[in-house]
């Protein structure tokens, strides 16, 4: 099956929307690159209509033209996770995701194409800006549509896409030795002594510290769960979040896509203000929608260990796809911010194991 932008036209987008329900022709459209994607291309396109009620823009995700981009997207399995979770797990959860249209890939990729509800006015978060408290606190309730559903749910496992959670600890340990040195020459200078002794020392600590981590509280993750990844609307009282890039979906401890976000989503004074009571506020979501067994402390403690969620997305992707000046600044912003949230919270005892 050819996969690909070139794919797109008139009688293409006119299927697609009528497979959904929608009686009309697509008679034209134009066509625009959006977002700030590493791995993934997206392109917005604007339709001209006959007939019934229908969308009238709508997303086009790709693999990205950059060939190492591309090859990494591959590698990590990005483009086949994030195919089958529109195509098998976004109707499990109720996360709020956007309508997909079409979902196929060819084989593990690079070629693969996602037709995608346009979310607009909403617009994409910046992680570089970051974001206040009401944004981030809508996000972390969002969470809990992600991982209560199926909060420790053994068919999980059966799900090859996700990983398999015990081996893919080994994987990530390995690629963050063989990535960090290039990373520490390239932003090393950027961050202080503190920031970096804590970036290397959890590299060092690798498989010892990923063996400590509890692995009987598990749920379906995001892995990427950052402010460019999240659509913010808040033309109402409060905002309100849609989740985009489901590249990275694992199965892993549900704190993780908490402290992932909130550690580098927010300035760090802004977030040592409001995360105890994010973290409160999302526990007790959890208890409303019938989590048991899994108290604050317990909870806390795995939002403590969390702080170090970001750093091997931030160290081994910045060393594995296209560099860019918007993309150096990410990932340096990311480092600094996750690395100072670990040193707050105290995470170095997790690695003395």
């Amino acid at each position: 099956m050819i996969l690909g932008p070139e794919v797109v036209d008139t009688l293409w987008l006119t299927e697609q929307l009528r497979k959904s329900g929608a009686d009309c022709d697509v008679v034209s459209f134009t066509q625009n690159r959006i977002g700030t994607g590493q791995i993934g291309m997206c392109m917005r396109y604007e339709l001209e209509l006959e007939g019934a009620e229908a969308p009238r823009s709508v997303i086009g995700k790709f693999a990205s033209p950059d060939p190492l981009s591309s090859a990494t997207g591959v590698q990590l399995l990005n483009y086949l996770k994030e195919v089958r979770f529109y195509q098998s797990l976004q109707e499990r959860v109720s996360i709020k995701t956007p309508h997909c249209y079409f979902a196929e890939i060819n084989g593990e990729g690079p070629e693969f194409m996602l037709l995608l509800e346009d979310l607009a006015p909403a617009a994409q978060g910046d992680q570089l800006a970051g974001c206040g408290h009401e944004v981030a606190d809508a996000a972390i309730q969002e969470l809990v549509g992600l991982h209560a559903p199926l909060w420790c749910d053994p068919s999980l496992d059966e799900m090859s896409f996700l990983g398999d959670r015990r081996r893919s600890a080994r994987s990530a340990s390995d690629l963050y030795l063989k990535t960090f040195s290039g990373f520490a020459d390239r932003f090393g200078s950027e961050l202080t002594e503190n920031q970096l002794d804590i970036m290397r020392r959890f590299g060092e600590a690798g498989d010892s510290y990923r063996a400590a981590v509890d692995q009987s509280i598990f749920a379906p993750i995001h892995i990427d769960y950052r402010l460019d990844n999240i659509l913010v609307d808040d033309r109402g009282d409060r905002p309100t979040v849609t989740v985009v890039d489901w590249q990275s979906i694992a199965i892993g401890n549900p704190l993780t896509d908490v402290g992932y976000f909130l550690g580098a989503g927010m300035l760090p004074a802004a977030r040592r203000e409001s995360e105890e009571e994010i973290v409160r506020k999302y526990h007790r979501s959890l208890v409303s929608a019938g989590i048991e067994g899994y108290g604050f402390e317990q909870c806390w403690q795995d939002y403590r260990r969390s702080s170090f969620a970001g750093f091997s997305v931030t160290v081994v992707a910045s060393m594995l796809v296209q560099q860019t000046q918007r993309g150096d600044q990410m990932f340096l912003t990311m480092a600094q911010r996750h690395s100072q949230h670990a040193i707050d919270m105290g995470a170095e005892e997790f690695l003395d194991v």
